[in-house]
C-alpha cells in the first residue's frame, strides 16, 4: 500500500504561527528566564524554531517518554526513557510538544514535572487534536487545532519518515 502526503498547513502558515507564539511567550514571561523542555523526538523541530523567536534568556532540556501497552490500547503506564539533565526547581518551565491527542502521557509528565517544584509550568504544542482528548490537560500555547487525521512533517513521522518536511501533511494511503 503506497502513501501520499496531502498538505494541511503550509510552511508559511507554520512559520508565521510559531513567530506569534514566540511573541506571546516573550510578553507573558517578560523579565524572566524561560526553560523549555522538549518532549523527544517530534518536538525537537518545533522547539528549536520556537526558541529562536522568544526574545528572552532561554535554556533548553530534553525528555523522552514511552507509554507501555499494545498498539491499540495504552496501559496508562508511562516510562521516562530520558530524564532531564538539570533541576527545574524555581525555573519558569514550558513543556514543548509536537502534538497532543489523548493527553494521557502528557498529564503524567506534567504532574511529574510539577512535583519537581518549578516556579511555573506551562505547556506549548504545535498541534492539538482536542476531539481525541481522554485526559484533560491545560494547554497554554497552541499552534493549530487540527482534525483527527494522521499527520507528518515538522518533526512528526510515519515509520521514521517525513520528519523533515517543512510543512504539516496528512498521510493518505492509496490501494
Amino acid at each position: 500500500m503506497a502513501e501520499r502526503i496531502e498538505i494541511l498547513l503550509s510552511e508559511e502558515e507554520v512559520d508565521k504561527r510559531i513567530s506569534e507564539i514566540g511573541e506571546q511567550i516573550t510578553k507573558d514571561y517578560a523579565g524572566k528566564d524561560v526553560h523549555l523542555i522538549c518532549v523527544l523526538k517530534g518536538g525537537s523541530f518545533f522547539m528549536c524554531e520556537l526558541a529562536k523567536r522568544i526574545n528572552l534568556e532561554v535554556s533548553i532540556d530534553f525528555m523522552s517518554v514511552s507509554s507501555y501497552g499494545d498498539d491499540t490500547k495504552s496501559s496508562g503506564v508511562v516510562k521516562i526513557v530520558k530524564d532531564l539533565d538539570e533541576s527545574i526547581k524555581d525555573k519558569h518551565v514550558i513543556v514543548v510538544e509536537d502534538i497532543i491527542d489523548s493527553g494521557r502521557t502528557l498529564s503524567y509528565l506534567l504532574q511529574n514535572l510539577s512535583d519537581r517544584k518549578p516556579a511555573s509550568l506551562g505547556l506549548c504544542t504545535l498541534l492539538d487534536k482536542p476531539e481525541r482528548r481522554v485526559v484533560d490537560v491545560n494547554v497554554d500555547y497552541t499552534g493549530f487545532q487540527i482534525p483527527d487525521e494522521f499527520v507528518v512533517g515538522y518533526g512528526l513521522d510515519y515509520a521514521q519518515r517525513y520528519r523533515t518536511l517543512p510543512y504539516i501533511g496528512i498521510v493518505r494511503f492509496d490501494d
